[in-house]
């Protein structure tokens, strides 16, 4: 029998790393702590100390956290000198630390900890992926487009809260993000001055600055009139300094159009052309509600399929199944996800189980059980569908095929015909959307427990 070795480390950021080697055989941790740096004689030292006494074949694996991006440059490191790598997420390090030490905490029992998870759990860890450096750069643009994403929200959020008070709801005149909303908030913010200018001076203006717009201008009367309407209201002198204001509003556009231009050049420029190059067949796109933007999310983030062993491995890789909590005959129902894998993922899955719901049958059929049969909240049914939806991008990566829409017998379907029957069949009505909200479930929750402690009331007077 072939013996192994297994080496515990926990990765540090910025300090130095800590190690400490188990013997399998014996049960028994073989070395001391090792603190070591990431370059190869330090790592090449921690080989040693597992190999010391050994023979040649023993295997020597090694488990390590997700820590920041440690985990690549060490993991990597290992695997290139023969050792089996395992990533494991902090969840299992801390759930693990409980069993072996509840009142503390250090990175020496950390390291302690780590070989105790692989002996205990083995297959609740999985061997450390490393993506090949095309995936690895859609990754990181994926990501990128993530934080650009939030970054425009929250510009347009400013934007939005400023006319609210500024010009009493701009939205009410003005299409906020299009170009006559932008033009005013760059030249014409202040109110006192569109009433001086006038519907003429409007006009003029707007054409010497925006000659190419559209000349569609129906729009000035309308924001004339919301600029007395301002003036009226804030009154004279006004309480807001808009010039001061419109230099802000500025700032802010600048920062918008910076942003949305780097999301131009990154959305076609590097991630649809690697998505493209490394998944040439585009067969994910086959898929309900998966767009080219998400089927490069799912891509990048994925690699290969073929690293999990089954479609429930790649569930609960994604962390969107519920958890479950069963004991005897009971089991506890409507149970929060997860949450484990990626965020990115979960998140792009959720938006697109959205979609889905509305030209899938199958995933139809869930959404509407949920809402309809199980009283679920419109999330949770949501998330349901999420599920189904990942289901499917596991069958079209690991058969590398496109989807087939099919109805609930299995006959196939066009796009037409499936569109058909989720708007006929699994329409969920507007008193279902409204019996099963957030408010009107707590009002019924609060209702049994204040009948239950009535009812134990009674029983208790009664006894008495």
């Amino acid at each position: 029998m072939t013996t192994l070795r297994i080496i515990g480390i926990d990765l540090a950021v910025t300090a130095a790393h800590r190690a400490i080697v188990l013997d399998t055989a014996s049960n028994c941790f073989v070395s001391n702590v090792i603190s070591f740096q990431t370059n190869p004689a330090e790592l090449d030292r921690v080989i040693e100390a597992a190999q010391k006494g050994v023979p040649a074949e023993t295997r020597i694996s090694a488990v390590l956290e997700a820590t920041g991006m440690a985990w690549f440059t060490v993991g990597t490191y290992l695997q290139r000198h023969g050792v089996e790598v395992y990533r494991v997420n902090g969840r299992q390090t801390a759930d693990q630390r409980r069993v072996y030490n509840r009142h503390a905490k250090s990175d020496r029992i950390d390291a302690r900890v780590l070989p105790r998870l692989y002996i205990n759990a083995p297959e609740r860890i999985c061997r450390l992926f490393l993506p090949e450096p095309p995936v690895m750069e859609l990754q990181r643009a994926c990501r990128e487009m993530d934080r650009l994403n939030s970054l425009i929200s929250a510009s347009k959020n400013r934007l939005l809260a400023t006319d609210n008070f500024a010009w009493l709801d701009l939205r009410e005149v003005l299409k906020p993000y299009e170009a006559p909303a932008r033009w005013l908030r760059r030249q014409w913010y202040d109110p006192w001055r569109v009433c001086q200018a006038g519907e003429a001076g409007l006009k003029q203006a707007w054409q010497e600055d925006a000659p190419e717009a559209e000349p569609d201008i129906d729009w000035i009367p309308g924001l004339i009139e919301k600029a007395r309407q301002v003036v009226a209201f804030y009154g004279d002198p006004s309480p807001i300094d808009y010039q001061r204001l419109q230099d802000f509003m500025l700032r802010e556009l600048n920062r918008l159009e910076a942003c949305e231009a780097q999301k131009r050049f990154l959305q076609t420029k590097v991630i649809h052309r690697l998505y493209r190059q490394l998944h040439p067949q585009r067969f994910l796109e086959t898929i309900p509600g998966v767009g080219q933007d998400s089927a490069a999310v799912y891509f990048a983030f994925i690699g290969d399929i073929q690293r999990f062993s089954s479609i429930n491995s790649f569930l609960g890789w994604s962390g969107m199944i519920p958890f479950s909590s069963q004991s005897g005959e009971g089991q506890a129902k409507g149970l929060h996800i997860t949450q484990a894998g990626p965020d990115l993922v979960k998140r792009t899955a959720f938006l697109d189980a959205t979609i889905a719901r509305l030209y899938d049958p199958q995933i139809a059929a869930v959404y509407y059980d949920q809402m309809v049969n199980k009283g679920k909240h419109y999330l949770q049914a949501i998330c349901a569908c999420s599920t189904h939806l990942l289901t499917r991008i596991f069958v079209v990566l690991r058969e590398n095929r496109p989807l087939e829409l099919r109805d609930l017998d299995g006959n196939p379907l066009t796009k037409r015909q499936a569109r058909t029957i989720c708007k006929e069949r699994y329409n969920v009505p507007d008193e279902v959307r409204i019996q099963n909200n957030h408010r009107v479930r707590t009002q019924r929750r609060e209702l049994r427990l204040e009948q239950r402690t009535q009812r134990a009331d009674y029983k208790q007077r009664s006894k008495g």
